[in-house]
């Protein structure tokens, strides 16, 4: 281990230095004497703890960067579709992210073939629970045949193109080129100011599996790494730590309610909380039921909570359970959200002040690559919740900064609790600012990351 001392930098509103020993924080002090330890001059930027997205898909991130943008802002109408897809490069599979109906309506493998029928072409929907595929893709996939019960099948039995939450299946027709290279997202994430990352992709396989670990243990992502996806009963290796149970509760499938109650029950049993994806106002409903009957337990999660209404803020809030929410939508795709979703939904989407001042246990995240991976993009989203075109969307819903920012302070085994600070005897993961915090926090902005620290050692550097 490395010792570094830190000089002069802000912490809590007071200028002070930091010296990190094996890992750790050894201590804060005026005019500290650390003889042929190395020195960071921090010049008065704010120094905090290394922020946590609590919800992204590392995997889909790495993908995602060798993708063919297919929805808005870069894809806006069919013709840009067809010219995108066109445009893909190499001669073999084309995969597509981001799409919405807006761009050419809801596709099936006969409108995907209008548009691009020469190479095999999956697209997946913004929202990652569906991907179309093209006659092609279809073809070499064995769609016809196939008995997965996610492939959506018309009237006569025949394959729309369409497959619904089965990433699991669809990767297993697919050329095998193995979990992508993760050194680029872990990079990425280290600009951030990122030194923690929960991936709540589910049911994960035991290769992806391994390839989460390989990037853990061969510092491909040098940020502490805990994941939702472990199958129950899975003994994890220790360069990752398992977090709560993830269950995906499909908007295209609701679940029976006594399956999910049984799901609940057996993870619980297990000795893991559970972490829901609810993107509904149906499935938060079928949840509190389920939770009601179950009985909650610490470190249940609502994944989401894309849409809660007021009352059941009560609820989750008796219950004790945390919502991991992405204000980042917002901003992201609020113009959106104004065209297609019910007018007396949007005062519940992505509630983050109510929930706070209700005594609900709240963490950020990105869910990147769905999300924008910027932590300082959804700070910056949960204080001013504007869409792209100007419209506030919930205004009574905005946080202010520095709350915004303790909800990427949090631990990972504790997203809903309290911010970590910079105090002795702390992990030493940290991010050093350009400048003070009261200017961070007029305009979050991750060009303001100078530095990312990791167990004491730097992974970034402006």
């Amino acid at each position: 281990m490395t010792s570094l001392l830190i000089r002069d930098a802000e912490v809590r509103g007071v200028r002070t230095d930091v010296l990190l020993r094996d890992g750790l924080i050894a201590c804060l002090g005026t005019h500290l004497d650390a003889p042929g330890v190395p020195v960071l001059d921090a010049g008065g930027g704010a120094l905090l703890p290394g922020l946590h997205d609590h919800h992204l898909h590392l995997h889909a991130l790495a993908a995602d960067t060798n993708s063919v943008r297919c929805g808005p802002p870069q894809v806006r109408t069919a013709a840009e579709l067809a010219d995108a897809l066109a445009a893909a490069p190499g001669d073999g599979w084309i995969r597509g992210v981001g799409y919405v109906e807006t761009v050419a309506g809801m596709l099936d493998s006969a409108m995907l073939d209008t548009l691009h029928r020469e190479r095999p072409v999956r697209i997946q929907h913004r929202s990652g629970a569906m991907w179309t595929l093209n006659s092609v893709a279809a073809r070499l996939v064995g769609l016809d045949s196939a008995a997965e019960p996610g492939v959506e099948r018309d009237g006569d039995g025949r394959p729309t193109g369409r497959i619904w939450r089965a990433d699991t299946w669809l990767r297993s027709r697919l050329p095998d080129t193995g979990p992508p290279d993760l050194t680029a997202v872990g990079r990425q994430l280290s600009r951030y100011g990122i030194t923690g990352i929960t991936d709540a992709t589910p049911d994960l396989t035991p290769l992806s599996l391994a390839g989460l670990i390989d990037a853990a243990t061969s510092g491909a992502v040098p940020q502490r790494l805990n994941l939702l996806g472990v199958p129950l009963g899975h003994t994890c290796d220790p360069a990752v730590t398992v977090g709560p149970y993830k269950i995906v509760i499909a908007d295209s499938d609701l679940p029976d309610i006594d399956t999910l109650e049984a799901a609940v029950r057996r993870a619980h049993d297990l000795g893991r909380p559970v972490a829901v994806h609810c993107v509904s106002r149906e499935a938060l409903l079928i949840l509190l039921a389920v939770l009601d009957a179950t009985g909650a337990v610490a470190g249940d999660r609502i994944e989401h909570g894309a849409l809660i209404p007021a009352e059941s803020i009560e609820v989750v809030r008796r219950l004790g359970i945390t919502v991991v929410t992405q204000p980042g939508f917002i901003a992201d795709r609020g113009d959106d959200y104004l065209r297609r979703v019910e007018g007396r939904d949007l005062p519940d989407l992505y509630r983050c002040r109510s929930l706070s001042e209700a005594g609900v246990r709240l963490a950020l995240s990105s869910d990147a690559p769905y999300g924008p991976a910027d932590p300082w993009q959804v700070v910056a989203a949960a204080v001013a919740r504007r869409a792209p075109g100007g419209t506030v969307l919930g205004a009574d819903e905005t946080l202010r900064a520095p709350v915004a920012l303790e909800r990427y302070l949090t631990p990972l085994s504790d997203p809903g609790g309290r911010p970590r600070t910079v105090a002795a005897g702390a992990p030493a993961d940290l991010v050093l600012l350009e400048h003070p915090a009261a200017q961070a926090y007029s305009m979050p902005d991750s060009a303001a990351v100078r530095s990312t620290i990791i167990g004491g050692r730097v992974v970034y550097e402006q």
